[in-house]
């Protein structure tokens, strides 16, 4: 079976072989100066702090989790705009966690990030032409004279007009420029785009557009994705399988229709539980709702144990003291929790 391939049953690309991307243990923490009391001294940020994930050919992946969960951290990680504290990330097997520059090269090309802002991620001085054609510049990927030509196979595959390659960027639409951003990132021909909540920025109607564009290049390209999002329907619309972050850490991964059907985790069940329910328009009765009290901790100071227990209505005294370990609650579901369980019925409508 080919990683394009597809069950009837579950809906879910079965990907065979070793995986394309691999990261074991990574940690990200930031040296920031203190506040108040802790003004002279320097605090680290623990951005992320310990993911593990594992990425194979063709197959998609979504991180999900509340802003300031490390999401966007672990995106630039795995891109390595970012050098880890700790930890490995492995691209067909080669550890490029601690690379510099020079050594880094040969591997850009294979790994490109498509940023959330179509706006400030788009040099407004260049024109399209330009910031398509610098990564086959760069990359030496088209001979002498093929430039022009490859830029507008470029612009024409993700929808838009090859004769505008020397306009600027601010004559485009926010949905425009979102797309002029995925023909840089295809133009190295990349085995893997990390798309960092690439239609949060775009108006409803837009973001339809644009996802379509990238579920068609993913099938024709086979293009493996590392997918961003606040939006759990687009997640569960687009990727295989969805590991869910909460300050730093991954707390449950599993296929899309496993985690969507039956999520073990607290934090996962509250995620979900938040979404909008088109059957209440058809008459459904309302589901019950998880409200967490709260803020999330602070990743310059989380909490011992479980990072989840300050805002848990399962927390107990084991919370406190001893870190749960991501295990495998159901076939190829792993879950970081103590009282894993899927949701019954009598959930509680609030957390407590």
């Amino acid at each position: 079976m080919t990683a394009a391939s597809a069950t009837a049953k579950s809906g879910v690309r079965k990907v065979e072989g070793a995986p394309l991307l691999q990261l074991e243990d990574v940690q990200m923490h930031f040296r920031i100066k203190g506040e108040g009391m802790l003004a002279r001294r320097n605090v680290m940020v623990q951005a992320v702090d310990g993911v593990s994930l594992t990425l194979s050919p063709g197959e998609t992946l979504g991180l999900v989790g509340e802003s300031g969960c490390g999401k966007s951290t672990t995106a630039r990680l795995i891109t390595r705009l970012l050098e880890p504290t700790a930890g490995t990330i492995k691209y067909q097997g080669v550890d490029i966690a601690h690379m510099s520059e020079r050594q880094l090269r040969p591997y850009r090309r294979e790994i490109q990030l498509i940023f959330q802002d179509p706006y400030s991620s788009l040099n407004p001085r260049h024109t399209v032409g330009t910031i398509v054609g610098t990564a086959l510049r760069t990359h030496d990927m088209v001979p002498k004279g093929g430039e022009l030509k490859r830029v507008q196979e470029l612009l024409e595959l993700v929808g838009l007009n090859p004769e505008h390659y020397n306009r600027y960027p601010h004559e485009f639409s926010g949905g425009q420029r979102q797309r002029i951003g995925i023909a840089r990132a295809l133009a190295a021909r990349p085995k893997i785009i990390v798309a960092d909540e690439p239609v949060s920025a775009l108006d409803v109607s837009i973001q339809a557009q644009v996802m379509n564009l990238l579920e068609n290049l993913r099938k024709e390209l086979g293009i493996a994705f590392v997918f961003i999002a606040h939006d759990l329907g687009v997640v569960r619309h687009f990727c295989d399988r969805v590991a869910v972050m909460y300050l730093g850490r991954v707390v449950e991964e599993a296929p899309r229709n496993a985690l969507y059907e039956k999520p073990q985790h607290p934090y996962t069940q509250a995620l979900l539980s938040a979404v909008p329910d088109i059957g209440v328009v058809r008459g459904v009765p309302p589901k019950n709702r998880i409200r967490l009290v709260g803020d999330v901790p602070s990743p310059v100071d989380p909490p011992s144990g479980c990072r989840f227990r300050t805002r848990c209505w399962k927390a107990q005294d084991i919370c406190a003291t001893q870190d749960p370990q991501l295990l495998e609650k159901a076939p190829d579901q792993t879950v970081a929790c103590h009282f894993a369980e899927p949701p019954v019925e009598s959930i509680v409508a609030e957390a407590v």
